[in-house]
């Protein structure tokens, strides 16, 4: 029998409001489909418009091989994180199955609500460094599928 991995959320936390979130987000069978520019922009239209139109501003994003880092802020009373991420995986998994006939989430994601204590910028730094610690680039300025390029660690 195929057990679906258990859902990590907090059960007395609403996850609504103005909280930040460290989120990760894996593919259907670690497959690696974010080595493809043409996935992640397939993706990333669909992240930013599910994010904006539930009140959520994406200060980092990082685009892994086989796995998705969000940090996100809720802008509003009414941003609801339960509500978002469901929403973004099952519209970019139908567009993703709609075109290359496969996959594209595992069930679930991670998430880490941020505490007041806890550096925003820090989180951002870690997200950011992922491809660095991973081999993949030796200057996260070079990784094409993070951002925002900008922001310096």
């Amino acid at each position: 029998m195929n057990m679906l991995p258990k859902r990590p959320r907090l059960p007395r936390f609403s996850y609504r409001g103005s909280f930040a979130y460290s989120i990760t987000i894996t593919t259907h069978d670690r497959n690696r489909y974010f080595t493809d520019g043409e996935v992640v922009s397939l993706i990333m239209p669909i992240m930013d418009d599910c994010c904006r139109k539930d009140g959520f501003v994406i200060h980092v994003y990082c685009f892994m091989p086989d796995h998705l880092h969000l940090l996100l802020q809720g802008q509003a009373r009414e941003s609801e994180l339960k509500k978002c991420i469901p929403y973004f995986k099952q519209l970019s998994g139908y567009r993703f199955k709609q075109k290359y006939d496969k996959n594209l989430w595992q069930p679930s994601y991670y998430d880490h609500v941020l505490r007041k204590d806890e550096d925003l910028h820090a989180v951002a730094q870690y997200i950011l460094l992922n491809p660095v610690r991973a081999g993949l680039v030796d200057d996260y300025r070079d990784y094409p599928y993070s951002g925002p390029q900008h922001l310096k660690v």
